[in-house]
């Protein structure tokens, strides 16, 4: 997705090779990628053109080229033991300066806009997402997993711009004693961030690592994209472009302008039924043959809510229809009963930049079955149309499949 260019030293005498990459719309904020001790490989790539994806104009600088150019090591023990001894003999205070040089090289490409520059860093790259805080003007710097930053903490008055440091519980290269003396410095400056993921360890954003950990990938790279937009943007109404989505998909359901308003290769799941699909080939053939022509005529969403966060929306909703075709998503190998429905929905909605990437769709099968005579709620803990309606109308009575609730009125 993205190429290789030259950096000029700040001192205007050498360059080094970084790897650009670049949104699809061809323009955004400029982005600094700080490397891991295995170099600029195939791993911090990938992870470039995510961020490019999300509307970032990235580059990861070689940081390693004044001891080897073009570093690409891969995981095994060998590789590793050449990335620590890297790692060990690098210069922390050249490497600061070449970050300082990326900076200055996305300043001078067309494809960077905004008034602010970012840098998010892993490992190697994390520890030194500090000290770009320190001594450089980044308007956000974010470190994952950080090592050593813990022997700078003279520098922490220094710090100008937001920090956002992540860090695994269990990672012994920054211990619980380091982060505490990391925690105790940054607590008075209120543009500091710090999160500690639980029962995870070192790399566990690194998708194939034997430490990653999906969950928390997840909710540190939604925190680090949110400081990213408050600091430098880009800034996307979400709220319309989800819009745009549902249109195409109950009012037009015209399945290509669907798409077109996602990602290269999203997803989605509905949670009861597990239907969806997972890439552009799949999500489009159930699209196609299984969702946008199979709901019935006179399917709406009545909108009881949305909140729109950094980078995905959540929705509240009641869909209602009356059962006249069969819907694969919905209720599968079930005929059409004639039967009016109505549901809560639940929508989680997430964006990269400005595509929606998945879709997790949640609500009660129960209350459906119920409601077209698949399921009779006598003596279970279930209930049919009064879920959609007690959304409307609070008032209506609560409790009412609790036996018990009678039995506390006099307590």
């Amino acid at each position: 997705m993205g190429e290789f260019i030259a950096i000029q030293t700040m001192d205007k005498q050498q360059t080094f090779r970084g790897y650009l990459a670049v949104p699809a719309s061809g323009k955004g904020p400029g982005l600094v990628l700080g490397q891991e001790i295995f170099g600029v490989n195939a791993n911090m790539r990938a992870v470039a053109d995510l961020y490019a994806e999300e509307g970032y104009v990235v580059l990861v600088p070689d940081l390693f080229w004044r001891l080897e150019r073009d570093v690409d090591l891969g995981y095994t023990q060998e590789d590793f033991a050449k990335a620590i001894d890297l790692f060990q003999r690098m210069d922390v205070d050249a490497a600061v300066s070449d970050i300082a040089a990326s900076f200055a090289k996305l300043e001078t490409l067309n494809q960077v806009e905004g008034d602010g520059l970012g840098y998010v860093g892993f490992c190697m790259g994390g520890k030194l997402a500090y000290l770009t805080a320190t001594r450089t003007k980044a308007a956000c710097s974010i470190g994952f997993y950080g090592m050593g930053i813990e022997n700078y903490l003279d520098e922490v008055d220094e710090v100008s711009g937001r920090l956002v440091l992540h860090f695994a519980e269990n990672d012994n290269y920054c211990d619980a004693g380091a982060r505490a003396k990391i925690c105790a410095a940054l607590n008075a400056n209120n543009r500091a961030e710090i999160y500690i993921y639980p029962n995870v360890d070192h790399a566990f954003a690194r998708v194939g690592s034997a430490h990653f950990d999906k969950p928390a990938a997840l909710m540190a790279h939604e925190r680090t994209i949110a400081a990213l937009k408050r600091e430098i943007g880009p800034h996307f109404n979400l709220s319309h472009l989800w819009d745009e989505h549902v249109k195409h998909e109950f009012e037009t359901r015209d399945v290509p302008a669907t798409m077109a308003t996602m990602v290269a290769e999203p997803y989605v799941n509905h949670i009861p039924t597990m239907t969806g699909g997972v890439g552009n080939k799949q999500l489009s053939r159930f699209y196609q043959h299984h969702f946008v022509h199979g709901n019935p005529p006179d399917m709406k969403l009545i909108p009881l809510s949305r909140t729109v966060g950094a980078l995905q929306i959540v929705d509240e909703f009641i869909m209602c229809f009356t059962h006249t075709t069969e819907i694969d998503w919905l209720l599968p190998n079930v005929a059409p009963t004639g039967n009016y429905v109505e549901i809560p929905m639940l929508g989680v909605v997430r964006f990269r930049g400005d595509k929606l990437y998945h879709e997790h769709i949640y609500w009660d099968q129960a209350s459906v079955l119920v409601q077209i005579g698949l399921l009779n709620p006598e003596g279970l803990p279930v209930a049919g149309v009064i879920t959609a309606q007690k959304l409307l109308d609070e008032t209506l009575p609560s409790n009412t499949l609790m036996a018990n609730w009678k039995n506390s009125e006099s307590l």
